[in-house]
């Protein structure tokens, strides 16, 4: 059975929530056997992810969530879903929808770009502000409408990656991205990601980074000049 908001204990930890294991679990082995490509930079970064998650989860952390919140875009939410489970990462999506009810959307920005509202926006699903409380690493997932177009940005201090789960996207125009495959961000790497007409997408992403950094970036990016 999911969990619902309100269910949930004041003091409530990660052994109470199993639905929340299981998808740290499926993160977790994402981060250990997708392929690096040959790339020893990406390689670092898979590992440094898995080793802070399991860091992360071996203190058995609180769990706190945000009041659940919808956007428009989460009208899109069924559709990616089911695509998700028809693709090579259908137990992370499975695991992943267990704890959709529980999810807080948001935009990040303290100004949303024009025409980004409807086709945009993310859930964190542990980082220093939770809902899983752990400081080393920030987990999530961003979904986007149909042709949306995501402004170029950069991530200050942030190693950044992105896990597709369903549906494909583009970044800076150099490839196409499906179910499967993983985008690499260094820090301060500006990127644009641009997605298909037909169906909507769903990423999966990790931050690493100094805590500090973690603790004050909450999607709001540093744009740079043209």
């Amino acid at each position: 059975m999911t969990m619902l908001q309100e269910d949930i204990a004041p003091d409530l930890r990660l052994k109470d929530c199993p639905d929340w294991g299981y998808l740290f679990r499926e993160f977790y082995e994402l981060y250990r056997f997708l392929p690096s490509g040959g790339s020893p930079r990406i390689r670092s970064h898979q590992r440094t992810v898995r080793e802070a998650l399991r860091r992360g989860v071996s203190k058995n952390p609180v769990v706190a969530p945000q009041p659940p919140a919808d956007k428009p875009v989460t009208a899109h939410l069924k559709r990616a879903l089911d695509l998700g489970r028809e693709q090579n990462l259908a137990p992370v999506v499975r695991a992943l929808e267990s704890v959709t009810p529980l999810l807080s959307w948001q935009y990040g920005y303290e100004k949303v770009p024009k025409g980004l509202s409807g086709g945009y926006a993310y859930a964190e699903l542990c980082g220093p502000h939770g809902p899983v409380v752990i400081d080393e690493v920030i987990l999530g997932v961003v979904l986007f409408a149909p042709g949306c177009t995501y402004p170029a940005h950069a991530h200050k201090g942030i190693t950044e990656s992105y896990i597709c789960l369903s549906g494909a996207v583009s970044e800076n125009h150099q490839g196409v991205y499906a179910p499967g495959s993983m985008i690499f961000n260094p820090p301060e790497h500006l990127h644009r990601i641009t997605v298909g007409d037909r169906d909507p997408a769903l990423l999966a992403y990790a931050w690493i980074g100094d805590r500090g950094d973690l603790s004050d970036q909450k999607m709001v990016f540093t744009r740079k000049g043209r």
